[in-house]
C-alpha cells in the first residue's frame, strides 16, 4: 500500500493555496458577520461562526472541486458529502467556541477579542482535519490517484 506519491505532494500544495484562501475568506467574513451582529448579545459569534462557516463552505467546495481534486459531475452528491466533512467540524466549532471564548475573555487584557482569537484557534483545528476528509470522503480520491 503506497501511502505517498508525488501526485499527492503537489496535490496537498493545492490544498493549501485554496484553503488558504478560503481561511482568509472565512475569517474574514465571521469577523464581519461578528462585528456587524453585536446588537444579536454577547453570543453573536455564534450566529457569525455558523452562517459564516456555511458560506465558507460552499466557495471552498468549489474550490477543491476545480483547482484541487479536479473532479468532473456530482456536484449535489459532492457537496452533502463536503457538508459532511466540515459539518462535523463546524459542530466541534460551535461546541468548542463557548469555552475557548470564556476563558480567553476571563485571561486577556482585551476580552472583547475573545471570540476573533477562538475563531482563530478553531480554523487551525478544522484546517489539519479536513484535507483526509475530503480526500476519503468529499472527492473519494483513491491512493496514487491525482
Amino acid at each position: 500500500m503506497q501511502l505517498y506519491s508525488p501526485g499527492s505532494f503537489q496535490q496537498f500544495v493545492r490544498y493549501i493555496l485554496v484553503g488558504g484562501f478560503n481561511t482568509v475568506f472565512g475569517y474574514g467574513l465571521f469577523a464581519l458577520l461578528n462585528w456587524s451582529t453585536t446588537w444579536l448579545g454577547s453570543y453573536n459569534y455564534m450566529f457569525a461562526s455558523f452562517f459564516g462557516s456555511l458560506i465558507s463552505i460552499s466557495i471552498a467546495f468549489l474550490g477543491y472541486k476545480w483547482f484541487v481534486f479536479r473532479t468532473r459531475g456530482n456536484y449535489l452528491v459532492e457537496w452533502i458529502r463536503c457538508l459532511g466533512v466540515y459539518g462535523s467540524s463546524v459542530l466541534i466549532t460551535l461546541a468548542g467556541m463557548p469555552f475557548l471564548v470564556t476563558i480567553l475573555r476571563h485571561n486577556l487584557q482585551r476580552p472583547a477579542q475573545a471570540p476573533y482569537i477562538a475563531g482563530a484557534i478553531m480554523t487551525v483545528i478544522v484546517i489539519l482535519f479536513s484535507f483526509m476528509g475530503h480526500r476519503r470522503v468529499t472527492f473519494k480520491m483513491p491512493l496514487g490517484k491525482v
